[in-house]
């Protein structure tokens, strides 16, 4: 299989991991041969509940045996795209009223972008450095590591860099700006979280510019910061909140809120002002509903801060110089780049998964499911470790 992987599906570089998976169960990967992989990264923070959790297999059989698609987003009313809506309704801000839902966190940005333009009627954005939104041309354009788009230019117009937790930057904000995007936590750049209420001080300089506060949750939503939202622990309501990832549970989606004022520009003047065809379908809906249940039934977002302690308390070693992050979305932090390299690759021949961050080489992700327990937080520890004192 790996060889035709090669060979026929199109790779995002020269040297891809390569395993070949068989099958997977709650925090453990297994490959053709048999071998399990204790996953730290949870298919990049998309996997709350681990995987394969049989209350979402069973809940997507189920609607499989009644429908899958049947009509475009947005025209026809099935319960599980209503029941997901009406549910992040609930946990939303209280002036987020409506919930679009698209297939995946970047075009959940697309849009989020594209409402605040139509709203502001204004063409100035706003984005920090070091930051990563998606790969689609208007997502892209708000990356911020030129390295990785330089080759695709010209991109939007328009479009300004503020260094995160940089209050002097908040100047750039003016009476052109229709909106700032932000990841509450940066994700690329070594989960750095705002200081100094900084998310705050952006929300007040948005407000008397007239601008509107987009906030990136794709990564920390969900319970992966110990709240369902991670802007929960900043004492902030953005305008637009954009999601993804650990809301399908494992199946692709994205979605984007906002008050029913704002959202309702999508709607006419010109019509269809956002469509998609497969936003809302009802199994990946399914999915979502059936994990954020899970989330909240359980006790999951409460063992957050002591799994993070375990984890803290457990990662101590000298070439550790720091680990940034918060909850389940942890980044140790090395002197240099070749040790998460050579961590990720040694670490996978002893059956741990491990994975790079995008913009900051000196660091490794460590974002497990949710319901990862006290022992396989352990025994991953104890194999970084061991393999750290090889170096």
């Amino acid at each position: 299989m790996l060889d035709d992987f090669l060979k026929y599906q199109a790779k995002t570089n020269p040297h891809p991991l390569g395993l070949e998976i068989k099958h997977a169960s709650g925090s453990y990967l297994y490959d053709t041969k048999g071998k399990s992989y204790l996953d730290f990264v949870a298919g990049v923070s998309a996997l709350p509940l681990g995987h394969s959790h049989p209350k979402v297999v069973t809940a997507l059989k189920s609607q499989i045996e009644k429908y899958m698609h049947v009509m475009v987003y947005g025209e026809f009313a099935q319960a599980p795209a209503v029941s997901l809506c009406k549910t992040l309704v609930k946990l939303l801000p209280e002036n987020h009223e409506v919930v679009y839902l698209t297939n995946s966190g970047t075009e959940a940005i697309e849009g989020a972008i594209k409402l605040a333009k139509r709203v502001t009627q204004r063409s100035g954005l706003i984005a920090a450095n070091r930051s990563y939104h998606g790969s689609t041309h208007g997502a892209l354009s708000l990356l911020g590591y030129e390295q990785q788009k330089k080759g695709y230019r010209p991109l939007l117009p328009g479009v300004q860099f503020l260094n995160f937790n940089s209050e002097k930057d908040l100047s750039l904000i003016d009476e052109n700006t229709a909106a700032v995007l932000l990841e509450t936590i940066q994700g690329g750049a070594g989960f750095i979280l705002p200081v100094d209420n900084y998310l705050k001080k952006v929300k007040r300089r948005c407000e008397e510019m007239g601008a509107l506060l987009l906030l990136d949750e794709i990564q920390p939503g969900f319970g992966r910061t110990g709240k369902i939202f991670g802007f929960e622990h900043f004492g902030v309501a953005p305008d637009i909140v954009v999601m993804g990832k650990a809301l399908g549970g494992g199946l692709p989606i994205g979605a984007f809120s906002a008050s029913k004022k704002l959202m309702e520009k999508l709607e006419d003047r010109p019509k269809l002002g956002h469509i998609t065809t497969f936003g809302g379908n009802p199994v990946i809906a399914t999915a979502a509903l059936t994990t954020i249940n899970e989330i909240l039934s359980t006790k999951l977002i409460k063992q957050i801060d002591q799994k993070e302690k375990i984890f803290r308390e457990n990662l101590k070693h000298p070439l550790i110089k720091k680990i940034s992050g918060k909850g389940l979305m942890l980044a140790p932090i090395f002197e240099q780049k070749e040790i998460p390299d050579f961590l990720v690759h040694r670490c996978i021949k002893k059956g741990l998964l491990l994975f790079w961050l995008l913009w900051e080489k000196n660091a490794i992700r460590i974002s497990p499911p949710l319901n990862i327990t006290r022992e396989e937080i352990l025994k991953g520890c104890e194999i970084i470790k061991e393999t750290l004192d090889e170096i």
